[in-house]
């Protein structure tokens, strides 16, 4: 079984960057897709970014220009940059993995590391 350990998050100031790295239990394993979504208080979760084993990203429109991800895929590991950090981009950042062939359809999900923006 495939496990996602999040590193990063805590508090940052607005207008500041956040950097959080994921790495996966495994590093032999493939994993398709790896990537970041977070749940505000109240909200439904919601997708940062995601990359591909083959370095193809998806960003939703509110996200781009201040948001970057980057893998190593021998290590399966995943970084996520957010620049321009607003109270708004406060939530739960959970790390997520998957591939059709060693997570199952739902994928891996990581614990979740808190990100508070506030001054």
């Amino acid at each position: 079984q495939v496990q996602l350990v999040e590193f990063g998050g805590g508090l940052v100031q607005p207008g500041g960057t956040l950097r959080l790295s994921c790495a996966a239990t495994t590093r032999t394993l493939r994993l398709e897709r790896m990537g970041w979504y977070r749940q505000a208080p109240g909200k439904q979760r919601e997708l940062v970014a995601w990359i591909t084993s083959g370095g193809s990203t998806n960003l939703p429109d509110s996200m781009k220009g201040r948001c970057f991800i980057s893998r190593d895929g021998a290590k399966n590991t995943v970084e996520l940059q957010i620049d321009s950090l607003a109270p708004e981009d406060t939530a739960v950042y959970y790390c997520y993995a998957w591939d059709p062939q060693n997570t199952g359809s739902a994928g891996v999900w990581g614990r979740g590391t808190q990100v508070t923006v506030s001054s």
